[in-house]
């Protein structure tokens, strides 16, 4: 893998030259794992002139979970606490007699750079912008490796709430058995806090569980994602509790596995992100649930789980094979409930087989 992150760096540090800068200083967390293969709290990384280095606060963790640095990386700790590891930096960055330094001033406070200008003051400072995260967007069989483990844990860890008793149990109860599950069958975590949704709360994107209790007759969505070594997955899905689905409820169902349907048929390597966003909304749309859908059908996915790109009326660019993306569409009835469907897919190319599901548990509306 060091050769993996060497080639990165490699690429950033093109990027920032191609700028006009000969050094980077890298503070997102999800940015510095991605180029460094770990991000100890707090640590930064220097993309220097005649040398890179990762700078922390203190000696990395060394749990699997949180990533290894890379080896061919210097490393330089501090010697006390209290320390800015990004000015320890730039004050590094000095030593290798560079005359710019690029960064993320997206992800950098005034406070923090003020204090690094303090200590280069003959150093022009410059805008890194979203040059990593637009590293990040394709990625390498590795990543989608982890990626589909996740997938397959996340997949596993929902199938065996569905075979338990639901009735009469708490979203706050059930968010937090699925979590449970995520690390038992050896997730790092799960990727972002688990939404159960019963009722009159299902469909809704990102709901947080309450102690509302599940009762007969309720739609019941979930959405829960895994973490495997860093990487992030997704997976949501609409259910009816205890008896067969009212007519309504099947009538909305099939609309929005409709729309996802759409959604999921229109990723291809070239493809419009906001033609891939038309293709699932104008289903809804015709259906007459405008004033209901969400801001955005889908997002990027991996080491975050909101990446680039986003799949929004609005958005710009074209997919490029190999970017995990969700294709999430849902509708939520004030007072009423409703449905999300949603999966992790990789773009690939017609000849590949198109697009690669990773979650795999079932989109049939089944009465549990």
């Amino acid at each position: 893998m060091s050769e993996v992150y060497a080639t990165r760096r490699a690429r950033l540090r093109d990027r920032c030259q191609a700028g006009g800068s000969q050094s980077a200083l890298v503070t997102r967390p999800a940015n510095v794992r991605y180029l460094a293969g770990a991000a100890p709290r707090g640590a930064v990384l220097l993309v220097g002139r005649t040398e890179d280095v990762l700078v922390c606060a203190g000696p990395p963790d060394d749990r699997p979970a949180e990533g290894r640095p890379d080896e061919a990386l210097r490393l330089h700790t501090l010697p006390g606490i209290g320390g800015d590891p990004a000015v320890a930096a730039a004050d590094l960055a000095a030593a290798q007699d560079a005359d710019s330094l690029a960064l993320e001033e997206h992800y950098v406070t005034v406070a923090r750079h003020r204090a690094i200008r303090s200590v280069v003051p003959r150093i022009r400072l410059a805008d890194l912008g979203g040059a990593v995260e637009q590293l990040r967007v394709v990625k390498d069989e590795e990543e989608i490796s982890c990626l589909r483990i996740g997938a397959e844990i996340a997949d596993q860890a929902l199938g065996e709430l569905l075979e338990s008793i639901l009735v009469g149990r708490t979203e706050r109860h059930l968010a937090l058995e699925l979590e449970r599950r995520l690390v038992d069958h050896g997730a790092d975590g799960p990727a972002f806090p688990t939404s159960v949704a019963t009722g009159p709360h299902s469909g809704r994107r990102a709901h947080r569980p309450t102690d509302r209790r599940v009762e007969e007759g309720d739609f019941l969505s979930v959405c829960l994602g895994a973490t495997y070594r860093g990487y992030r997955c997704e997976i949501g899905r609409t259910f009816v509790i205890g008896t067969s689905p009212a007519d309504w409820q099947i009538e909305l169902y099939d609309l929005v596995f409709a729309a996802q349907r759409a959604g999921r048929e229109a990723l291809a390597p070239g493809a419009a992100c906001r033609d891939v966003d038309r293709a699932a909304r104008h289903v809804l749309d015709s259906a007459g649930y405008t004033e209901a859908l969400p801001p955005l059908t889908g997002h990027g996915v991996g080491l975050e789980i909101d990446e680039d790109p986003q799949l929004a009326p609005a958005a710009m660019g074209k997919l490029d094979a190999c970017v995990p993306v969700t294709v999430e569409p849902g509708v939520h009835l004030p007072g009423r409930g409703g449905v999300r469907i949603d999966d992790t897919l990789v773009v690939r190319p017609e000849a590949d087989g198109g697009p690669e599901l990773l979650t795999i548990t079932t989109k049939e509306l089944l009465a549990l």
